[in-house]
């Protein structure tokens, strides 16, 4: 008698784990920022050279969130035609290009120019970390400190860097452009390092089992947990060098600020993450990493010159939550087919959501000429986050 017949399982290439690998995943991160802090930096100078409008600088910093969004939805699209390695070096590839083509016009160019860069930088945003939870499936907390620490750098680098250089160039686009080449060594480095990979049976492990978590609640728990961290994130990054400057900060000094506020995330991003995910529960460490921008941005609404640097190490403390987002996608999915469809769904709704925060934070100040309302609203984000935060934190799988 004939054996009934049964159904092929797929194979699914996994990159391998090697340390060549780790180190092309740190690059990758270390540039995933940059185009938005090296930009923050200047944006005063960029907007007079341009004669650009404070709509236009608002739309700027919006751009970020708003095509991190669009492209995060087509990400795991891309992984499952490409793969996750072809799919991550042509967005790097990406990434290089809009960080050269922004340089080369006026306001709408630049403003393109950005969002071809930032399409990059959502696939890596999506894709990474599925390459972490594949690729280093023990060691998921720590590579995902290890990645977030890079970005942190990389922001921090490119926020304190890009006013000097400026200087030093002659002008704000050779400084801008300049970021061009450490995105252009990461696609390299990762054109080797990702060229090793395995076939493992995928089964119900990678592809099989699919759901649609637009019906799930926890699902849209994470993008909306994912939103309230990007709306504070990108006002601080887009819009922290302008509030120190109106505070009568000069601008080199405003920029060494915004780098610190990134870099202080380095050494706590190689921690927490690896921390939180050994803990049954997160609630707590979600709550407690809002506490501190909460003081931060209290302290640039009441007093933004007097301990500018305080301010600056306390907003920097509470980005430690994107990390820790990160390494709850994995913790909270059984699957990689499940980790790769949260991560698009709560990174592509979720910086959609949150594009309103910086666009309507320049627009609010262009319209008062204060910053205090803004910021209001970003601690009404941040309550958001500590409760959305306590709600993800509990031990469960969506």
């Amino acid at each position: 008698m004939l054996e009934p017949a049964t159904k092929p399982r797929s194979r699914h290439a996994v990159l391998a784990g090697t340390t060549l690998l780790a180190v092309a995943v740190t690059l990758a991160a270390a540039n995933l920022r940059i185009s938005v802090t090296s930009l923050s930096s200047v944006l005063g100078d960029v907007q007079r050279g341009l004669t650009a409008t404070s709509a236009w600088a608002s739309a700027v910093t919006a751009a970020p969130s708003i095509c991190f969004g669009l492209a995060a939805l087509v990400s795991p699209w891309l992984a499952r035609r490409l793969g996750g390695g072809p799919a991550i070096a042509g967005a790097l590839a990406l990434l290089a290009a809009g960080l050269v083509v922004r340089v080369l016009a006026g306001p709408a160019l630049l403003l393109g120019g950005t969002l071809v860069a930032c399409a990059g930088i959502a696939v890596c945003n999506v894709l990474v970390p599925v390459v972490v939870k594949e690729s280093f499936p023990t060691k998921v907390g720590l590579v995902t400190g290890i990645y977030s620490s890079s970005m942190a750098a990389g922001s921090a680098v490119a926020a304190a860097v890009t006013p000097p250089l400026a200087t030093a160039s002659g002008g704000w686009r050779p400084a801008l452009a300049a970021w061009a080449i450490p995105a252009a060594l990461a696609l390299a480095v990762w054109l080797i390092g990702a060229r090793r990979a395995t076939d493992v049976v995928a089964g119900d492990q990678v592809h099989g089992g699919r759901r649609n978590l637009l019906r799930v609640p926890m699902a849209w728990v994470f993008t909306l947990l994912f939103a309230a961290q990007s709306i504070y994130a990108y006002v601080i990054m887009g819009w922290l060098p302008e509030i120190l400057r109106d505070a009568g900060i000069d601008r080199d000094a405003a920029g060494v600020l915004l780098g610190i506020t990134m870099v202080v995330a380095v050494p706590l991003n190689l921690v927490v993450p690896h921390f939180a995910a050994r803990l049954r529960s997160q609630s707590w460490v979600m709550i407690g990493l809002t506490v501190m921008p909460v003081v931060g941005v209290l302290g640039l609404m009441l007093a933004p010159a007097t301990v500018p640097l305080a301010w600056a190490l306390l907003l920097g403390a509470g980005m430690t939550i994107f990390p820790v987002v990160l390494t709850m996608m994995a913790l909270r999915t059984r699957t990689s087919a499940e980790t790769t469809q949260l991560s698009g769904m709560s990174q592509g709704f979720g910086y959609l959501i949150a594009a309103g925060g910086p666009f309507l934070a320049g627009l609010v100040h262009g319209w008062l000429g204060s910053w205090t309302v803004p910021l209001i609203l970003v601690l009404g984000v941040l309550a958001a986050q500590a409760t959305l935060g306590a709600v993800i934190g509990r031990p469960r799988h969506i």
